[in-house]
């Protein structure tokens, strides 16, 4: 499913059962509009904590969960937008029969009215100012369950034209125990119930103190893994416990041990750096992701960029994998920054018989332009399968080089690298 799509699919609904509600003559009017504005609000706070549950199936639909995250990230946006319309423009005509579902004081009504749209001003400021760190942004945004409550506390303490047994009554309760249940599932029950395993650091390689290399042996529930897919390591150690999003960087192994490349991005990871050591325990919660090796035969690109590159690394490790010398690999670094080391890299697609191209810079650099459109003249812009894992900057500059060779989009598959 599309962001657009998940975002669409519960406004039209609500739109279309407040229609119900109401005389067709008011359909055009701004209480209408109001009101459906209100339903709309509701309906995607929901649906952005029902996403936020890192279920399976959630993550199917969308085809990973870096994606959930998105349609998350826009339902919270759209569903600030609705409010606001709903707060400015009065949703009620005298020629309604409205009744509110449960009874308040007409004081404290009008207090919930407003705290419900400042929880929610308050709740997507949050997720998009990235200057918060993480660890403190983590801590606030988990508020927004028990904050959501706040929110139906607004509809059922307002006199509207939808009464609880209505189909846009329906709607809204099963929407909201659904978002409740998944807020509940997901501040109490996920350590315990999500798929995880401890492993024990028994291996850590570093690079100057800017990068570095664990490796995880299983203690007890190795996880079940495809190379490409990530998990989110919460470390069993004093300042470090707080669950970060890693990609594994190795394919499956007899005896159930895994390995993450980790750079220097932000507190976190600077902390983790310096701190981690061997004979440390952490949790291991895997696998997400839907990031995996195209089998359609095509000629493939694969891309990576800094700690993009670890699908790639776990690809090239994959013993049950193929056909690597239909396989070229641009490794963007800065000079003096890759990890794993140009000269491991190279052994490594020596081994399988993958082609490995090293750039310093960006994907405007002459010497990735010439060997990328060469393999489009040979193989034609129509049998390419890309795979693209970093920055966006560099996707955007990816993009624009196949527009220019006439490939196609669908030719190419990509990682969200940023979930704020």
């Amino acid at each position: 499913m599309k962001t657009w799509q998940a975002v669409a699919v519960p406004v039209v609904i609500a739109f279309t059962l407040v229609a119900l509600e109401i005389p067709r003559n008011d359909w055009a009017s701004t209480a209408a509009a109001s009101l459906s504005s209100g339903v709309a609000a509701l309906s995607l706070m929901a649906w952005a904590a029902i996403l936020s549950s890192r279920v399976t199936a959630v993550e199917s639909v969308f085809g990973g969960l870096d994606r959930v995250y998105r349609a998350h990230k826009w339902m919270g946006i759209w569903a600030l937008g609705f409010a606001s319309f709903h707060l400015v423009f009065k949703a009620d005509l005298e020629a309604w029969d409205t009744a509110s579902i449960i009874s308040l004081s007409s004081s404290t009504t009008r207090l919930v009215r407003q705290l419900s749209y400042v929880v929610l001003v308050f709740i997507v400021v949050l997720a998009l100012n990235r200057k918060i760190p993480y660890n403190q942004w983590r801590w606030w945004h988990k508020l927004s369950g028990p904050l959501f409550l706040v929110v139906v506390a607004h509809w059922l303490s307002f006199a509207s034209p939808i009464e609880l047994n209505s189909p846009a009554g329906i709607w809204l309760v099963v929407v909201s125990a659904l978002a409740i249940a998944a807020a509940l599932y997901k501040l109490l029950f996920y350590p315990f119930l999500a798929r995880h395993g401890e492993y024990e650091v028994t291996g850590v390689a570093s690079s100057e103190g800017d990068a570095v290399q664990l490796s995880l042996t299983p203690v007890r529930n190795p996880v079940d893994f495809e190379p490409g897919q990530f998990g989110f390591l919460r470390m069993k150690e004093e300042g470090l416990r707080e669950p970060h999003p890693f990609t594994i960087a190795n394919g499956k192994a007899a005896d159930g041990h895994v390995n993450f490349l980790i750079r220097n991005l932000g507190d976190y990871t600077r902390k983790l750096i310096g701190q981690v050591q061997v004979g440390m325990h952490t949790d291991l919660y895997a696998p997400y992701g839907r990031f995996k090796r195209p089998d359609n035969g095509a000629r493939e690109i694969w891309i990576g960029s800094g700690v993009g590159i670890s699908p790639f690394v776990a690809w090239l490790q994959d013993e049950s994998a193929s056909h690597f010398d239909r396989v070229t690999l641009f490794y963007f670094s800065r000079p003096g920054q890759e990890f794993p080391s140009a000269a491991i890299l190279a052994e490594m697609a020596a081994r399988c018989g993958a082609e490995l191209v090293l750039i310093s810079g960006r994907a405007n650099r002459a010497d990735f332009q010439e060997r990328f459109a060469a393999i489009a003249r040979e193989c034609g812009p129509q049998s390419l399968s890309i795979s693209f894992c970093g920055q966006k900057g560099l996707l955007e500059d990816v993009r624009r080089q196949m527009k220019e060779l006439g490939i196609p989009g669908s030719c190419l598959q990509h990682e969200l690298f940023e979930f704020r």
